[in-house]
């Protein structure tokens, strides 16, 4: 399949600037899509340009991941009402380096026959001067078309206005695409649809400057079926770094989509096949309540982002929140799990063959025993997810996780850790 019957037929593709674009990637091409630096970690919605570029690696196109070292100290005022912070330039070559990493999980630049490659603009831009840019490029920038994209004059009308470091964003990109064209022969741009004008910019740019065509294609803006931008989860951004999102909430997040939007999501955000999405939509629909389209999502980002190692301890993490086994989960992995859940601290001896309802008292879950009493006869108190059946129940030697842990919990949702020291 063409690529780009590829990226339409899997919900990737919104528009291109030119209708040949099909026919001119029969052959191999180049093609880059730009990552601004303005976090530590990439977040779930860049995935969209991210899996477009892993496409096109995988139908024989030639890959550049262009993280944004210098544009990223401008900010890209597309899609948004107020101006970036400005970062520090150590904070940029920081966030720079964490993003290639973030990258790397899904764009081969090793082993592929046509190995991707990242490349930082700070490597040309940084040394251009000012009149030189001025000249070279300023020159070839018509203002009615600048001042004519939507995302200035959005921002021209708005309260706070456009700065002019902002307004340079676009001829930085253009340049961007020369210098790419130049150097590594780059014929096509991908993005988010926000950003066509910055594509058209460098489009325009080479054409007028070399007399040669360039190709744009940009991708749709992801939304839920409520019509939320994909990508926040509770107003919070949703990061590819486990540091800023841990693997369970990245998985909690891919499991809990809407029954109305899962099936679109395997297509944008998986490479699983269409058939096999088409399958699973098929028992989706004889079996609803399972959730298999949901937890397939889960498990395939999942493990693309974190690894497989990742991806079992999101599941363990998923199993032990909603009340499954916690077998083959050690002490430190539950910890970390159970991390913001309240906790408390008793030596061996207060713990091991020790009544379950003076485990619970001491340990904080319950205040008296009489309320512990009461919560066993009720079937409401667990032991490491496994319910106490008699008041009489001792706390064995085995159920001490790692020599280390107690896992406690009333309910189905109130869990309280037992540290054994």
């Amino acid at each position: 399949m063409n690529i780009v019957e590829l990226l339409d037929s899997r919900g990737l593709l919104e528009n291109s600037t030119n209708p040949e674009l099909a026919k001119f990637l029969e052959k191999p091409a180049v093609v880059y899509a730009g990552f601004d630096p303005t976090h530590s970690s990439l977040q779930a919605g860049n995935l969209v340009t991210i899996m477009t570029l892993s496409h096109f690696q995988r139908c024989g196109h030639h890959v550049i991941a262009l993280v944004g070292g210098a544009t990223g100290m401008v900010g890209d005022p597309s899609g948004r009402d107020d101006e970036r912070p400005l970062l520090s330039d150590e904070e940029v070559r920081g966030n720079t380096e964490k993003i290639r990493e973030n990258l790397s999980r899904f764009l081969d630049f090793e082993h592929s026959t046509v190995p991707a490659r990242i490349l930082d603009n700070r490597d040309w831009l940084g040394s251009i001067g000012l009149l030189d840019f001025l000249r070279d490029v300023g020159k070839h920038s018509r203002m009615g078309a600048m001042l004519g994209r939507e995302s200035v004059r959005a921002r021209l009308n708005s309260e706070g206005g456009l700065s002019y470091t902002e307004f340079s964003y676009q001829m930085l990109q253009a340049y961007d695409f020369l210098y790419l064209f130049d150097t590594l022969d780059c014929t096509v741009q991908v993005g988010g649809s926000d950003q066509w004008g910055n594509i058209t910019a460098g489009i325009e740019l080479i054409r007028r400057l070399r007399n040669a065509e360039a190709y744009g294609l940009v991708t749709p803006l992801v939304c839920d079926s409520e019509g939320q931008k994909f990508g926040k989860s509770l107003g919070n951004a949703v990061f590819l770094s486990a540091e800023n999102t841990s693997p369970f909430d990245f998985y909690q997040f891919f499991v809990r989509s809407a029954d109305a939007d899962v099936i679109r999501y395997l297509k944008v955000f998986t490479h699983i096949s269409l058939d096999e999405i088409a399958k699973i939509e098929s028992e989706v629909e004889r079996q609803p309540e399972a959730r298999l389209a949901q937890k397939q999502l889960a498990d395939a980002v999942t493990e693309a982002v974190h690894g497989a190692a990742g991806l079992r301890a999101a599941q363990g993490a998923s199993a032990v929140m909603y009340g499954e086994s916690m077998q083959g989960l050690d002490a430190e992995m539950l910890m970390g799990i159970l991390s913001d859940v309240p906790s408390g601290a008793l030596s061996r001896s207060a713990v091991v063959d020790q009544p379950v309802v003076d485990v619970a008292v001491a340990g904080g879950l319950c205040k008296s025993k009489g309320a512990a009493r009461r919560l066993i006869q009720e079937g409401g108190l667990y032991l490491n997810n496994a319910r106490v059946a008699e008041v009489e129940s001792r706390v064995q030697a085995g159920d001490v996780i790692g020599g280390q842990l107690l896992v406690l919990r009333q309910g189905k949702k109130r869990f309280h850790l037992v540290k054994v020291q």
